[in-house]
């Protein structure tokens, strides 16, 4: 039985004292083909025999999987202080700080947080983060339409199908047109993109690297936006940039990231963590929260809220954002995170998950009929054209306890047997290996 605090002779007095006979009453209003036909519940459980339950029904989840899947989320080694230290009780809460003096140690945190990422991209302002890499992709794109008061938003197809997606739904109802350009054998259209460039548009977005995996230079498009007062958004991977030309060498105006490689596991696709970075000219354009460093009437470091008149339970309708709130832990993670890695330590894990593409995509092609589908430079993740359907391939290989990548074909359908791959850090010889071999037998 469920734990209720009240006897039935306190619900009979409180059903008294609001005038109506029975629980059922309460519900009158709900049409009875619209109220739940059954509460046939199990019967209730020891908090032994819960747990028990608990343990049997994850054991059902499969276990023991190789995985080669990417895609926007990546599995990297997480350094086991960043769970010890997160959990602690001075950091483990989900809330974030409303009131700019209050929590110094949470906002300097932030702070903390913010400057790491500036470093990371190169970029002047980091906000306090949003909610993940597609919300930040939309935002940074509402950010260039109300600096440039232009209504026109170009979008690489080799941005992330997902992000594309969220950023169709959420600008759905605003006054913004977002036009396609279509990639070229898995690479970015340079010159379309440039073409598409008008006097009405308001930014242009890419990807480096790009879904498919290729690596591009986007320094003269952004150029050729600026030509135009348009803006450029750049939405990265964060562990390639210790390696790639960054958003802030590019001359981007806003950069974006999914935050997950750097910290936080699967986890079933979330929570997660949208960074943003931009130049100073942009930065009251930015959502969320910005902490500041400053000093009090003594001359001791303080961290407080910066910009609050953007936020909306400032400003409300005059809002910059819905984004009200910030993934505060995931943020915390990150940058415990890249303080235990530095520099070099990022930089070793971006060559040992490279080296480690590099070695499937050379076994892997070496296998009759599979080939590389795109020819440009990539990081860790790449793209290969099987002779048969990816999304069946990767069917069968699951079935050996494989997951081979993600079948393209599910959002280009003329793509249908184009299978996206990635490696990191934690990816063995061995398992590419199995791979090899099991590809070999499906394809036979």
């Amino acid at each position: 039985m469920p734990y209720i605090p009240h006897t039935r002779e306190d619900t009979r007095a409180m059903l008294e004292r609001i005038g109506v006979q029975s629980l059922d009453d309460l519900f009158s209003d709900i049409p009875a083909a619209m109220r739940p036909q059954s509460f046939a519940l199990p019967a209730g459980l020891s908090e032994y025999e819960t747990m028990r339950r608990m343990e049997e029904m994850a054991g059902r989840n499969s276990s023991g999987l190789i995985s080669f899947l990417g895609g926007g989320v990546y599995d990297h080694v997480v350094p086991a202080a960043v769970d010890a230290l997160s959990s602690r009780g001075e950091f483990y809460t989900a809330y974030t700080p409303y009131q700019p003096e209050a929590s110094q140690g949470t906002l300097q945190a932030v702070f903390e947080y913010q400057t790491a990422v500036c470093r990371l991209l190169d970029m002047e302002v980091a906000n306090a983060s949003v909610y993940d890499g597609g919300s930040a992709l939309f935002e940074a794109a509402m950010m260039c339409a109300r600096a440039t008061r232009a209504g026109r938003v170009i979008v690489d197809e080799c941005v992330n199908p997902l992000y594309r997606a969220m950023l169709a739904t959420l600008s759905a109802n605003v006054d913004v047109e977002i036009v396609t350009v279509a990639h070229l054998d898995g690479q970015s259209d340079l010159k379309a993109l440039k073409a598409a460039l008008d006097d009405k548009s308001a930014a242009v977005l890419v990807q480096n690297p790009g879904f498919f995996g290729a690596i591009h230079d986007f320094s003269e498009l952004f150029a050729a936006a600026h030509a135009r007062k348009a803006k450029g958004v750049l939405l990265v991977n964060p562990v390639m940039q210790s390696v790639l030309k960054t958003p802030g060498v590019m001359r981007a105006d806003v950069a974006v990231a999914e935050g997950q490689s750097l910290g936080m596991y699967l986890s079933f696709g979330g929570p997660y963590l949208g960074m943003m970075a931009c130049s100073k000219d942009m930065v009251r354009q930015m959502p969320g929260r910005i902490v500041g460093r400053t000093e009090d009437l003594d001359g001791k470091t303080g961290y407080v809220l910066t910009l609050q008149a953007r936020e909306q339970h400032i400003r409300r309708s005059k809002a910059t954002s819905n984004i009200c709130s910030n993934q505060a832990l995931c943020a915390l993670r990150c940058v415990m995170h890249l303080a235990l890695l530095g520099p070099a330590g990022l930089t070793r894990a971006a060559e040992l998950s490279m080296l480690r593409a590099r070695e499937a995509a050379t076994a892997l092609t070496a296998i009759k009929g599979v080939e590389l589908f795109c020819s440009a430079p990539y990081g860790y993740e790449f793209a290969l054209r099987l002779p048969k359907d990816a999304g069946l391939v990767a069917q069968k290989l699951l079935e050996k306890k494989i997951v081979a990548g993600l079948p393209v074909g599910r959002w280009h359908k003329d793509l249908d047997k184009v299978l996206l791959l990635a490696c990191t850090e934690k990816t063995r010889s061995e398992d590419i290996k199995t791979l090899a071999l099991a590809l070999s037998e499906v394809l036979a």
